[in-house]
């Protein structure tokens, strides 16, 4: 029920994103809606793999195989996110916004930062590897949200006129925020193939008995 309200909160998100996108003309909130289109389907793909191997018998398997899948997809994700990011940096074509958009996504990221802390703060918890690659989406998401609002606030205060001077600040938070997303996206991944290392070895002994 978490997962899919979350879900549901995302899918609006990205669809205001892409909304900010084509009414200013905004490459960056463009290609934000586009990672986060990606990002929906990715959880929604842990999200329906979980349902369906619960009436698998070899379960373990199928959830670290889809762990190990998801995961490698995340950081390829991840990677591409040096393109909005560079765009956040760089600003060529000034935008003018109101305050309602920085309010909105003021608003989403609190949620996000709230629910992905809660979450996180569980995440070792749960025995069920899928549950915590979620929690690990829903932190990068609520990374990735910073971000958007960084920007959106930027734009808001002075119409994109001033991202010269802020050039040196939002090259650091941006550099700082993807670094940590690589970590947890590899992280991610380095934990699945032990995962699978171990469960394989573990039918290994047990064929042997």
């Amino acid at each position: 029920m978490t997962a899919a309200f979350a879900l549901a909160v995302t899918v609006i998100f990205a669809a205001y994103n892409g909304f900010l996108g084509i009414y200013h003309a905004s490459l960056w909130h463009g290609t934000i809606c586009v990672y986060y289109i990606v990002l929906i389907l990715l959880r929604g793909t842990v999200v329906i793999s979980a349902r369906r191997i619960s009436a698998q018998k070899e379960q373990e398997q199928a959830r670290n195989k889809t762990y190990l899948i998801v995961s490698v997809l995340l950081l390829l994700l991840n990677v591409s996110l040096v393109v909005p990011f560079s765009l956040m940096v760089r600003q060529q074509k000034p935008v003018s916004m109101t305050l309602i958009p920085a309010i909105t996504m003021a608003a989403y990221t609190t949620f996000r930062i709230v629910m992905a802390s809660v979450h996180l703060k569980k995440r070792k918890t749960s025995s069920d590897c899928l549950v915590r690659l979620l929690r690990t989406i829903n932190f990068i998401d609520a990374l990735v949200a910073i971000l958007t609002l960084q920007n959106t606030l930027i734009m808001v205060q002075s119409g994109g006129g001033a991202m010269n001077t802020m050039l040196p600040l939002t090259a650091a938070t941006s550099a700082a925020v993807w670094l940590a997303i690589l970590v947890l996206s590899v992280l991610a991944i380095v934990k699945g193939i032990r995962q699978l290392k171990e469960n394989n070895e573990y039918e290994i002994i047990q064929r042997e008995k």
